[in-house]
């Protein structure tokens, strides 16, 4: 049976298998009803390790055992496998974020916060630094930084940015503004981005920003991250940000974003 490998990647990806799975479903998908043996050969599978493959898949729901000799196995139709594995996982995750979310008043956490303290005491300023590769990541330490924010967060963004930072971070800052932290913004004021302008309205100083393509954040004149790539240009997973925690630099860039902001 010949698959096309990029077809069986994305399979892996949008149902969680691991390569073994996804080459013994598509191939028992293929027969209909079928035995180990056969699937082995048709999927390239070593045959020691196609039982152990097959019982997985049945208890993720993707295949049924035949009550025969010998066993025979049976594929299930893909749209009910989907609907399988949707409520699979998210039963997983709201297992999952329940034991999280009960952490929180645990003594593991309590463990965890103190290894912790222990061990920012010894650190050097300069080991408060690093680099976030992928958007996610990037969007989690900017709501981090927000969250820790006293006394301001100034931000100059791209149109997309701004888009991106009114859907996903407004929260943030409405709870940053509540706490008496003045934020400003910095970014393109058009058509593409006046809707989510009028979200951050309330929350935000916001000025017209022209001839700079840039994406960085200021906290509190001490924090500063910075993107380094064009975020039109780069896939979201690629998107790269560094983060200091410097006040020489970061305060030096504050001056300049003051500088740019009194002449807007």
């Amino acid at each position: 049976m010949i698959v096309n490998e990029e077809f069986l990647g994305k399979i892996r990806r949008d149902f969680a298998l691991n390569l073994y799975e996804v080459k013994l479903w598509t191939a028992l998908l293929s027969r209909g009803i079928s035995s180990a043996g056969e699937l082995s050969d048709m999927a390239d599978v070593p045959r020691s390790r196609t039982y152990d493959v097959l019982e997985s898949l049945e208890r993720k729901g993707f295949i049924v055992v035949k009550p025969e000799k010998p066993i025979r196995y049976m594929a299930i139709a893909p749209d009910e496998v989907l609907l399988r594995v949707s409520k699979r996982l998210a039963e997983e995750a709201e297992v999952r974020a329940n034991r999280l979310n009960n952490l929180g008043s645990s003594d593991v956490l309590a463990e965890l916060t103190l290894l912790y303290k222990q061990g920012v005491e010894p650190m050097q300023p300069t080991d408060f630094s690093g680099t976030l590769k992928g958007r996610h990541n990037l969007h989690d330490h900017i709501s981090m930084l927000a969250k820790t924010a006293e006394k301001s967060i100034n931000i100059v963004t791209t149109e997309d940015g701004i888009i991106r930072k009114a859907k996903f971070l407004k929260p943030v800052f409405e709870k940053a503004k509540d706490r008496g932290v003045k934020i400003k913004i910095m970014a393109p004021i058009n058509d593409l981005t006046k809707e989510s302008l009028d979200k951050l309205k309330d929350v935000a100083e916001i000025k017209d920003i022209k001839g700079m393509d840039s994406r960085f954040m200021i906290v509190d004149a001490k924090q500063l991250m910075f993107m380094l790539m064009d975020d039109k240009a780069v896939h979201p997973t690629y998107d790269i940000g560094m983060w200091v925690n410097t006040p020489y630099f970061a305060g030096t860039m504050q001056n300049m974003f003051d500088l740019a902001w009194k002449q807007k």
